[in-house]
């Protein structure tokens, strides 16, 4: 018998809904019920293709002894992080608090009468092992505590509450704008040791701390700040972490090799991974692996996550099922290879050759199987490729010609029941969040202009188009979209990363006839301005100010994660909408948030790289007025402070003006003249 998610929107939610578990999922109705039955609340956080939050769903949410117990004491609400990333963020750094470090599934219980937590966890077993407690023993004792420890209970939840709130109080510091050119220089040196750090663990792609260090290259005179992100460039493009046989990246790798990835598939990690390496080749590292991972990966994207009317899906889960009998799926099942498998596939000396060319063993690198990783840079030669597209036929049936479109398996019953001509694949969350799909647009508007193939400006153009013409209810901006319709209204991130993808849109359209990207750029700038803006403290607060009432705190994020932090976005943003329109006040709300978040950048400045491109941007932005033609040949550089305007009335004998701020220097008779006032200018803080 299903439960109250069973008619959920959110694939996550509705994986729960057979669970005998009673969820709720968060409403007002669900918390007015926890308080007025004097019921602990039990908060469950996660996201479609989490693994360990269907290894929980499989497990302990589907213990009948487990869901009595729950159903009885406590009142148990299920959150999907991807729609409510407010929620998630408020009770991640609660979990922190408590345990000193986060993850999901993330499992809190609140008090009913205020929704401070008072305990925390992640992963719970149905039985103690792994070092930790069997789930229903900590239920019991947390009913028991709640209901015989009212004194200690309010003195726990108060030194917690006090953490939050001093959390979202940033304190304030005095620092000079002077002194910003000694905060950057130390950003960069702590960005770049992050990212070589000799790990011994998980490698993420880490891209808001990649893309600073790049900004850097220009301001360090030695090589080594580019040989780092060209080294981390290489990581992601040979390593197990990207699919060389049908694109995409996964989310990170279980090792310091980059080779064994946690498989499943994240749009927002493909997005800033695309971005990032067309600018590593725009900087001049036109390493062919790179151009290659791009190709692949928006093949990838178009065949497999663009939603037949523009939008892109979410994820892809890392477990695949095997067979059609299979009870469970399998981590990475869709994308490893045994070496039997390869030898029955290839011919001998084209299995030789991919040894040659991809880590592939015997006894292979991941629990008697292979991922395939590449051994060495450069162009992959022409066997190499056919050996890799019989591998995809094997995959999915058919061959990358013709397969153009493969519909997604949205559900589990879904993959099992449906004839596939290849392998079962990953189950796809099929919603459209508008930040993720803004991180996407914002990827290919910057591979278009770097290599200058229409397919990837055609897609970002679509998805933004959708964006706009169904997002938008009542006239207020919505983040999330299930089959056509609008759900949730937008925050922070939301609104930061569509006006980004905006404006990279506009700056590759100077290449083509649409110029109405700033237009609505600015349009949805006045709304996040309206609802979002800071009056007393600076910055952009995480949800709009009608739309917080039910939450804790009211945080303005600053740290970055695997995404950027809104705020970075947001003030990088108006310095780029000032360049663009003249309008000072966008420098004048850019330097309000910038002071904001000025002690916490210069307390913990490895926590956000974002805000320190946001102070690059402040400091050494730079304005190219120029001709269309001039345009064309000038922007697939990297100029990372830069932003085009196409004018027609330049003074006579000039190619182009450079910009710097409020002032603009000589005209400049040539674009080897004018390319270097650029430099100049990029760097004159």
């Amino acid at each position: 018998m299903s439960n109250r998610l069973a008619q959920s929107q959110s694939l996550y939610l509705r994986k729960h809904s057979l669970n005998p578990i009673d969820w709720w999922y968060w409403c007002d109705e669900a918390l007015a019920t926890a308080k007025e039955q004097d019921k602990p609340i039990f908060l469950s956080i996660g996201y479609s293709s989490c693994h360990w939050c269907t290894v929980m769903e499989g497990e302990a949410f589907s213990s009948n002894a487990i869901a009595e117990y729950l159903n009885a004491n406590f009142l148990p609400i299920k959150v999907d992080r991807e729609e409510r990333p407010d929620i998630d963020s408020i009770y991640m750094q609660a979990l922190q608090i408590m345990v000193g470090q986060g993850g999901w599934p993330l499992n809190i219980f609140l008090s009913p009468e205020d929704l401070v937590p008072f305990y925390a966890g992640t992963y719970f077993p149905v039985e103690p092992r792994y070092g930790r407690p069997g789930f229903l023993e900590v239920l019991s004792a947390l009913r028991n505590y709640y209901d015989t420890e009212k004194a200690d209970l309010q003195e726990r939840k108060a030194v917690i509450l006090e953490s939050l709130l001093t959390s979202v109080v940033l304190k304030l510091d005095n620092q000079a704008e002077s002194e910003d050119n000694e905060l950057l220089r130390k950003a960069w040196e702590i960005c770049q040791a992050i990212i070589t750090s000799n790990q011994s663990g998980n490698s993420f792609p880490m891209m808001p701390y990649a893309d600073f260090a790049l900004r850097g290259t220009r301001f360090f005179s030695n090589t080594e700040i580019l040989e780092v992100c060209k080294v981390r460039g290489l990581n992601l493009a040979l390593g197990g972490i990207f699919d060389p046989v049908a694109g995409g990246f996964h989310r990170y790798t279980v090792d310091h090799t980059w080779t064994v990835p946690h498989f499943e598939k994240m749009l927002y990690d493909n997005g800033q991974i695309v971005e990032y390496l067309a600018n590593l080749w725009s900087a001049g590292i036109e390493e062919p692996a790179f151009e290659r991972a791009i190709a692949l990966s928006v093949e990838w994207l178009k065949r497999e996550m663009t939603a037949p009317c523009g939008y892109f899906y979410a994820a892809q889960d890392a477990d695949s099922f095997t067979t059609a009998e299979e009870p469970e799926p399998e981590e990475g099942a869709f994308y490893v290879w045994s070496f039997n498998e390869l030898e029955q596939l290839l011919t001998t000396e084209e299995l030789t050759e991919l040894q040659q060319q991809f880590t592939v063993s015997v006894n292979g690198n991941f629990e008697g199987k292979n991922v395939l990783q590449r051994r060495n840079a450069g162009i992959l030669s022409e066997t190499n490729e056919g050996i890799l597209k019989k591998l995809f036929v094997a995959r999915y049936g058919r061959t990358p010609e013709n397969l153009e479109t493969f519909l997604p398996a949205r559900n589990s019953q879904e993959a099992k029941t449906t004839n596939w001509q290849g392998r079962i694949p990953a189950v796809t969350d099929t919603k459209m969040i508008v930040a993720w799909n803004s991180l996407m647009i914002s990827g290919l508007a910057r591979a278009y202009v770097v290599f200058q193939q229409p397919l990837y400006l055609e897609l970002a153009a679509n998805a933004a188009k959708f964006i706009f013409d169904n997002q938008f209810v009542d006239g207020r901006f919505h983040r999330l979209n299930y089959e056509g319709q609008p759900s949730v209204l937008a925050q922070s991130e939301d609104y930061a990363f569509f006006i980004k993808a905006l404006l990279d849109l506009d700056q590759a359209s100077l290449l083509t006839e649409n110029k109405s990207w700033l237009e609505k750029a600015i349009a949805l700038q006045d709304e996040f301005d309206e609802y979002l803006w800071s009056l007393e403290l600076g910055g952009y607060f995480n949800t709009a100010r009608d739309t917080s009432q039910e939450l804790i705190v009211r945080e303005r994020s600053y740290a970055d994660n695997a995404t950027p932090s809104a705020n970075g976005i947001a003030i990088a943003n108006l310095v780029r909408l000032a360049q663009k329109t003249d309008n000072l006040h966008y420098l004048d709300l850019a330097s309000l948030g910038l002071n904001a978040f000025r002690g916490v950048m210069n307390s913990a400045p490895q926590a956000c790289p974002s805000l320190f491109t946001a102070l690059d941007w402040y400091h050494n932005c730079t304005t190219i007025r120029s001709s269309t033609e001039n345009i064309h040949s000038l922007i697939p550089q990297y100029l990372p402070a830069v932003m085009f305007t196409a004018v027609s009335d330049l003074p006579e004998d000039s190619v182009g003006l450079v910009c710097q701020g409020l002032k603009c220097l000589a005209p400049s008779e040539s674009l080897e003249k004018l390319l270097q006032q650029v430099q100049q200018s990029q760097t004159r803080l």
